[in-house]
């Protein structure tokens, strides 16, 4: 245990996700040993992202403005929403050039654990958005986890009777894998999502 303004930092530092003692002690002690400069500017990005950054009212992804960049893309296929858990989730699909539609961000997943429900999550405002009819199928893509796979049923439960086609993303064996080192439930998905070779 430090004393003072150092020991205060590590509580900070250990405060955040997947930074644990030792980890929050390191970042303190090079933070200690680097430029005022930089630890500065630090200081400043993390409060103007406080000042700046809010929630899209319309999907809840991160965003400057009121409405997210793919909100406001009138290029975006508009028949289709993609729901994931976090914002986080929206830049890996991105990545990938595959989808073209919209975006809904949960805020989280149905964790009983954690004391986080369905109405924790931006689930209403996601059935708002199916009222008018224009979306035609929603993509459920949540995390391929205990929480992400009940979320996904719940979801599915709820949204099929509103008469949009609803999807899961196929999940399964990474590219370059060993079946040998496949969980069980990674093997068995690929299995359901195998899909047959034609000539």
């Amino acid at each position: 245990m430090y004393e003072g303004p150092i020991q205060d930092l590590i509580d900070a530092l250990g405060q955040l996700p997947g930074i644990g003692p030792k980890s929050a002690q390191r970042i303190a002690f090079h933070l200690l040993d680097a430029p005022t400069e930089d630890v500065e500017h630090l200081a400043a990005t993390l409060l103007q992202v406080k000042a700046k950054v809010k929630f899209c009212d319309i999907c809840f992804n991160v965003s400057e403005d009121e409405r997210c960049r793919v909100c406001r893309d009138p290029r975006r296929d508009q028949t289709s929403i993609c729901v994931v858990e976090e914002s986080k989730d929206v830049v890996a699909i991105e990545r990938t050039r595959e989808f073209r539609g919209l975006y809904h961000v949960l805020g989280g997943s149905i964790s009983p654990i954690d004391g986080r429900g369905p109405a924790d999550l931006h689930i209403r405002e996601l059935c708002m958005r199916l009222g008018d009819g224009t979306v035609r199928e929603v993509i459920l893509a949540t995390d391929p986890n205990v929480e992400g796979e009940a979320t996904a049923s719940y979801l599915s439960r709820l949204l099929l009777p509103m008469g949009v086609q609803v999807s899961r993303l196929a999940s399964g064996l990474p590219v370059g894998g060993d079946l040998e080192y496949a969980d069980e439930v990674t093997l068995g998905r690929a299995l359901d999502g195998r899909r047959y070779v034609t000539a």
